[in-house]
């Protein structure tokens, strides 16, 4: 079954990081994906851009309506994630543990099943 494993980020609490705390969550999703990759779980992964550089568009009497940054004013924002193919719940529990963030108060990795896709094949 395949699983959306959604990295959450607190950027007060990325920003309150060292520089080598930082840089061994990004070097360390290099590692992740050679694992993930080898075992043939990996399908896709993306990393997002910050808020403030999001936009949301609502449709009002027909018209669209475009406002600057966030849906919503939060502490965590979507900063990311990998669709993996995992034959198990508990195992896709196991590899969103082995993403570096998982590690670090103010960051969390929500596994979510995917019911369906559709588009290009995953």
């Amino acid at each position: 079954m395949k699983y959306m494993l959604i990295m959450h980020m607190n950027p007060v609490v990325w920003d309150g990081l060292s520089e080598a705390d930082r840089n061994a969550i990004m070097d360390g999703h290099g590692g992740f994906m050679a694992a993930i990759k080898e075992s043939g779980e990996m399908v896709t992964t993306h990393a997002l851009s910050a808020p403030e550089n999001s936009a949301v568009v609502r449709v009002r009497d027909g018209v669209p309506a475009v406002t600057d940054g966030p849906y919503v004013e939060a502490k965590e924002f979507l900063a990311g994630f990998y669709i993996v193919d995992c034959e198990s719940k508990e195992r896709a529990y196991e590899v969103a543990a082995m993403i570096p963030d998982a590690a670090y108060e103010g960051f969390g990795i929500e596994v979510r099943p995917i019911m369906f896709s559709a588009g290009l094949e995953m």
